[in-house]
């Protein structure tokens, strides 16, 4: 089993192959020559089955000296020289017969022998050339795939550590203001600064949390949210106990919520209402933000905020997940990501 590799690629395939050739090749030569079909076909399959085992040993040998085309172009030439003889010990004729008075013949065999050899030399760089390409190109399609996924996991990486910093001086700022003026308003919001800090800084370098704990950063921030504007703002969490404990990509959920609060309710509503609700099937977490503000309006901010979502869902699940935008009756956003309905986490 030493020199078994020399004879990788000896197919069944490959032997049919030369066999056909070597069957067809008489029939187009048999009206130029005295020869019977047999005796061409004869001449053909030894010349045939020879260059194909000496082409097949020169791919497979393991040197860098000699370029391996000139080597299996040499071996098709070697080849048919010693399958003309084989063929004619088999037609019962002598070395010296051969050699002599049956010299010409010898040549016309080798020679057409080393016409169909090159010709399929020839189809075989051009296949291994072409099987060459696309192998480069699967490559740098596949590196490319995974550059685009790692600057797309860096930018979820890069969100997932910022903790806005407006919301957190403008959150402290406002307990400091009620301190002075209302201070169990002020030990509620940060109470609630805490809870939302608590939820969101064990996730900021996870690429799935629990629904639950991105559900209790979103209630975290609703509340100091409530506390800042008052009876404005209500809000209601509808997430199944049974559901709490799939896994789901960190800091979407609360993204959407800033958004229905910055760009939907605050703007524009006296009162207004967010709910946050999660329901699954046929495989699917479909977890969604509605709110009663002032819908969907071209040229608002948030757009990047979303584009963002969209993409880390793109890299995180490829096809499988969605960002869904739709209008709500009679008026407001429903906002969705749609993932798969993975193991809890």
């Amino acid at each position: 089993m030493r020199y078994a590799h020399l004879f990788e690629g000896l197919t069944v395939r490959r032997v049919l192959a030369v066999t056909a050739l070597c069957a067809v090749a008489p029939l187009l030569l048999v009206g130029y020559f005295l020869n019977t079909y047999n005796d061409l076909l004869l001449s053909a399959l030894c010349v045939g089955y020879t260059s194909m085992v000496f082409f097949t040993v020169a791919g497979n040998v393991r040197q860098s000296r000699v370029p391996r085309e000139a080597m299996q172009l040499g071996a098709i030439v070697v080849g048919s020289l010693l399958g003309t003889i084989l063929a004619g010990f088999v037609k019962g004729r002598g070395l010296a017969e051969m050699l002599g008075e049956r010299l010409y013949g010898v040549m016309i065999t080798m020679a057409l022998g080393i016409g169909f050899g090159c010709v399929v030399v020839a189809m075989f760089i051009l296949r291994e050339k072409h099987a060459r390409d696309q192998a480069r190109f699967h490559r740098a399609e596949s590196e490319r795939h995974r550059l685009e996924k790692n600057l797309l996991e860096a930018k979820l990486q890069l969100m997932q550590a910022q903790v806005e910093p407006h919301f957190l001086f403008n959150t402290l700022a406002n307990v400091q203001h009620l301190v002075e003026s209302d201070p169990p308003e002020a030990s509620r919001m940060l109470e609630s600064l805490i809870q939302y800090l608590r939820a969101a800084l064990p996730q900021m370098r996870e690429s799935s949390t629990s629904l639950k704990r991105e559900v209790d950063m979103a209630r975290a921030f609703l509340e100091i949210q409530r506390i800042r504007m008052g009876a404005r703002l209500d809000f209601a969490i509808d997430v199944p106990e049974s559901l709490q404990c799939r896994s789901f990509p960190p800091m979407m959920l609360i993204s959407l919520v800033e958004n229905a609060v910055k760009h939907g309710v605050d703007p524009c509503c006296e009162t207004g209402t967010i709910a946050i609700r999660a329901a699954e099937a046929g495989g699917v977490l479909r977890v969604w933000v509605e709110d009663s503000g002032e819908g969907i309006k071209p040229k608002k901010g948030g757009g990047v905020g979303l584009s963002n979502i969209r993409d880390r869902l793109k890299a995180l699940y490829g096809t499988s997940a969605r960002l869904v935008i739709e209008e709500r009756e009679p008026r407001g956003v429903v906002a969705s990501i749609e993932v798969p309905a993975g193991i809890p986490a």
